[in-house]
């Protein structure tokens, strides 16, 4: 059976389930909870300077919905704890006491002075965590106060922190990664350099969820007005996913630890981001919509899933893909595909047919003896995957590789073998470049 065990930072927990900093782990009765429920480790609820900012009373939350109100976006525009820091740092004192084998690391933001961080790091050390997560990434609230996103947008301010931080406390810092940048790796490269011992990503991505239109204001309506919060949930797993598989393939940030975060609502998604580069996940928007209980479907189909593959443990998985994550330019421009219709599947919906003809490449037929049928055209499929993206039945398209040497009926040619951009003919840049070829054809 597989062993879920995992040491992050020299930081045990027995699974690697986190959850994120926010509110479940708001104060020591849901992290309780939590722990009750199975969770491997949570980061407390962002600490501050007493006194303890103040959150709205009223709305905090907005929702993006898909069919049967599933919910796949969320956002909100709470900030970080507002209970005073001494009832937080004597309940992280007690739960750790009450749970040392689950891992309790503490997120911490304060203003960008040395002396506020080498204060609160004393206490949190006191209060015996485990680690600190430095929060660089809120985009909303306490941005405005030049906390947050406000110095992670600055890689020299990320460094800057980073070094006061590892200067002054003994305990493991990570540092939490602002997605509201223009390239990840420049805040990630900064960490490393300041002598950052992990990173985590994505924090929430700054957004406005909705606007009112009977009171003309952004959602959620706070007494007439809106402000901009975080966005999360599973609709931003895609962004998350390419950020960390960016920092987990850097020759620069090689070797640092990751935790990944964003979206993660599955056991599946939870193995995709340790495919990518990070060691452990944290969740929140999940166990926000579904309860604590979430984690123990986690556990079981993360482990299920590697006694099918033979992993005995998540280490031997983690950054498994990240080799196969490359530039567009390295991808197998020779590589030629061509859709296939399952008839005994498929129900005559005529959804990829409106989706070809209409936005793609006219390769499906309609109808066949004055009947519905759906079928490709090879000479004019070009492999896109469209008609599988918006099939309703799984499985009825599928994508069929053309072998080596195989004619492409659209193109007339044989299919040959491995050729990216930077060797292509019609690339100027490239030695195999052919001005005449190049305007004569337009593929592979």
């Amino acid at each position: 059976m597989a062993d879920l065990t995992t040491t992050f930072l020299g930081i045990r927990s027995p699974n690697p389930f986190w959850l994120a900093s926010a509110p479940p782990t708001d104060k020591a009765y849901n992290v309780y909870r939590a722990f009750e429920a199975g969770w491997g480790g949570v980061v407390w609820k962002t600490l501050g300077e007493d006194p303890p900012i103040v959150n709205v009373s009223g709305p905090r939350y907005g929702a993006i919905y898909g069919p049967s109100r599933h919910l796949i976006g969320f956002n909100n525009i709470e900030l970080i704890t507002d209970r005073p820091l001494e009832v937080n740092l004597r309940e992280i004192r007690q739960t750790k006491r009450d749970w040392p084998d689950r891992a309790l690391v503490v997120s911490l933001m304060v203003p960008c002075e040395e002396r506020s961080w080498k204060a609160i790091l004393r206490q949190v050390e006191d209060a015996s965590a485990d680690g600190v997560e430095l929060n660089l990434g809120c985009p909303h609230g306490m941005s405005e106060r030049g906390m947050g996103s406000a110095v992670g947008q600055v890689p020299e301010y990320v460094e800057m922190v980073v070094r006061w931080c590892k200067e002054n406390t003994r305990l493991p810092v990570i540092v939490k990664l602002t997605p509201n940048v223009t390239n990840i790796l420049a805040p990630a490269r900064a960490a490393k350099h300041g002598g950052a011992d992990a990173v985590s990503l994505i924090n929430t991505i700054s957004a406005i969820m909705a606007v009112d239109l009977d009171a003309m204001t952004p959602s959620p309506n706070v007494d007439g007005r809106g402000a901009h919060g975080g966005y999360c949930g599973p609709a931003v797993k895609p962004v998350a996913l390419r950020m960390v598989g960016e920092i987990a393939r850097d020759p620069e940030c090689a070797g640092m630890p990751i935790s990944g975060i964003g979206g993660i609502a599955t056991w599946r998604d939870a193995a995709e981001f340790m495919a990518l580069g990070a060691s452990n996940v944290q969740v929140c928007t999940a166990a926000m919509v579904y309860g604590f209980k979430v984690v123990q479907e986690m556990i079981d189909g993360l482990s299920d899933w590697m006694d099918a593959k033979g992993y005995q443990s998540v280490a031997e998985f983690v950054g498994r893909a990240t080799r196969n994550f490359v530039d567009w330019e390295h991808l197998n421009l020779n590589y030629t595909v061509k859709a296939r219709i399952d008839q005994s599947l498929c129900i005559q919906c005529g959804r990829c047919h409106i989706a070809c003809e209409d936005t793609s490449h006219q390769a499906i037929t309609r109808e066949q003896d004055g009947k519905r049928h759906y079928e490709v055209i090879d000479a004019e499929c070009v492999g896109c995957n469209l008609c599988v993206n918006v099939c309703p039945v799984e499985h009825c398209i599928t994508l069929v590789p053309l072998p080596i040497g195989t004619v492409d009926p659209r193109t007339g040619r044989e299919v040959e073998g491995y050729a990216d951009w930077t060797t292509h003919p019609n690339n100027p840049a490239s030695d195999a470049f052919r001005p005449a070829a190049a305007a004569g054809r337009s593929g592979p």
